[in-house]
């Protein structure tokens, strides 16, 4: 008799299973940034501060509107993080030669040793699991990834 197919295993969609991601998720975060945390501390700084600085050098002259919308944060939060790393000279920040309303941001060469520091820090970490997963699962955790994304804040990925 033949072994007739009906479509995939529904039982990844169990609860218990979407839970399992669910706690991957949170302790892969935690490890993710758990050495960026311990090299932050020793500025006094936060994660917030992390996504700036980190988004900024991905971004150079990107406008502080841009950045907030990215960051999904509040201009009063952005305001204070933002500005303890202005006054430490972490970020520069000029004018729009266009538009004088506009801030342009962008690391200085202190902001982009600890970008680069804290980058290369998750990088080796994402590279190690990608050697062990290989290529078609990593296609699979992007697919994944991008899935839990909300549609809008796509946009903002490369």
């Amino acid at each position: 008799m033949a072994d007739v197919k009906t479509g995939p295993n529904p039982l990844f969609l169990r609860e218990e299973e979407l839970r399992e991601a669910i706690e991957l998720l949170f302790f892969a975060y935690r490890d993710f940034t758990g050495e960026p945390d311990r090299v932050l501390a020793r500025y006094d700084f936060g994660r917030a501060h992390h996504r700036v600085i980190y988004f900024v050098g991905r971004n150079p002259g990107i406008t502080v509107s841009d950045l907030l919308r990215i960051l999904a944060i509040t201009k009063q939060s952005l305001s204070r993080v933002l500005g303890q790393l202005l006054e430490e000279g972490f970020v520069a920040q000029e004018q729009d030669s266009k538009d004088r309303r506009r801030r342009l941001l962008t690391l200085t060469d202190k902001g982009r040793s600890l970008e680069r520091d804290l980058t290369e820090r998750q990088m080796a970490r994402i590279a190690r699991a990608y050697r062990e997963a290989g290529p078609e699962a990593v296609a699979g955790f992007k697919r994944v990834l991008l899935g839990i994304v909300d549609e809008q804040n796509r946009r903002f990925l490369p």
